[in-house]
């Protein structure tokens, strides 16, 4: 077994001059002309770089009714990602667990770590992932607060259903998650919990799970959520010490121009998202075409400032200065712009800046 697989699921592993281990949030998002086929051969595309540029995971995240974002089946993407990686971690990131009944996650996670033993990470969450008409037609009920309410509940019961260890008498104690450990001795995926205030910071804590924050659309809640997980924080047979990971909106391109003008497409998307007219993500040239009005251009200048961009010398120096200033344990990288082929060059440029190592993966 690759020693990428052997290693510990959790803790990753530096590579090359980078401060931390570098990963991958996946958000497969949608360009104007393009369709969501286009956006899924590009995670593919993606994933195969993660992999041979020595970054530790790639995760993709469930969102619902965005037109830009075709992750809506987290499972179902980590699938196909599977069959075409070989040592790169695969997890979601996360799925949002008030969405879906514990067994059927148990199994979905149980299958996955069948397809791909020992590389398969299960990030949760306890948001909608879209607006809440959406979530009450995914969740046939009207009550939504309920779900979120019910999260440790949740959680617990997933975990049992992971570990195949209700006790006697309960009442789904005959029940079993297929595949999973009633089919002989396995390991499962590992929890993440993930968040982006202080409830799943405090509960990661006190459970003793690994933490991932979304630093990248709540950066004013980072550090508070990582000191309220690193003061909540009990020793588990999971861990002995917290671990933190933080995803970042990171794009590095050639020049600081080019890098500034496809940011600008990510920023006009959640603007429109933001204000209910989610579509898909604008073209450079539309983006730049469009004329700002003075509340939405605060908007999208907050927005960009929460962006590490720039040169390749300049997002390393955002990202090293970033995790200096969180003592973040992991920095998960979400490149989003209009075109796949940005990604992939930023990705790639990164990891050049950080002097990854380069490794041939097979076709």
């Amino acid at each position: 077994m690759d020693d990428a697989i052997q290693g510990d699921p959790i803790r990753g592993t530096a590579r090359g001059t980078a401060p931390v281990p570098l990963s991958v949030l996946d958000l497969v998002t949608v360009g104007e002309g393009r369709t969501a086929s286009d956006a899924l051969r590009t995670s593919v595309q993606i994933a195969r770089l993660a992999e041979s540029r020595g970054y530790g995971r790639h995760w993709v995240a469930e969102h619902h009714s965005m037109p830009g974002v075709a992750s809506s089946s987290p499972a179902v993407i980590l699938a196909h990602l599977a069959a075409h990686t070989e040592r790169i971690r695969l997890g979601s990131g996360g799925v949002m667990l008030p969405n879906h009944a514990p067994l059927v996650i148990a199994e979905q996670f149980g299958t996955l770590e069948a397809l791909a033993p020992g590389r398969v990470d299960l990030g949760l969450g306890r948001a909608p992932g879209t607006d809440g008409a959406t979530a009450a037609a995914l969740r046939r009920t009207e009550r939504l607060g309920e779900g979120a309410d019910d999260f440790p509940q949740q959680l617990a019961e997933l975990t049992r259903f992971l570990d195949d260890d209700f006790p006697d008498g309960h009442p789904y104690s005959r029940i079993h998650a297929v595949p999973g450990p009633v089919q002989g001795p396995s390991g499962r995926p590992p929890i993440w919990l993930l968040g982006s205030s202080g409830f799943s910071a405090r509960l990661a804590g006190v459970l003793g799970l690994p933490f991932a924050f979304a630093h990248h659309f709540s950066a004013q809640n980072t550090i508070p959520a990582l000191d309220l997980y690193r003061e909540s924080f009990r020793p588990s047979g999971v861990l002995d010490a917290p671990y933190a990971l933080i995803g970042v909106a990171a794009l590095a391109a050639d020049d600081e121009k080019e890098a500034r003008r496809q940011v600008l497409t990510g920023a006009l998307s959640m603007l429109r998202l933001r204000t209910g007219r989610p579509g898909l993500v604008p073209t450079p040239e539309e983006a730049e075409a469009y004329r700002f009005s003075p509340m939405e251009q605060e908007f999208v200048d907050s927005w960009l400032n929460n962006i590490v961009h720039g040169t390749p010398d300049a997002v390393r120096t955002g990202l090293d200065d970033l995790q200096k200033r969180t003592g973040a344990d992991e920095l998960m990288l979400t490149a989003n712009a209009h075109g796949g082929d940005v990604r992939l060059r930023s990705y790639e440029l990164i990891a050049d800046a950080y002097e990854l190592p380069t490794s041939v993966v097979p076709s």
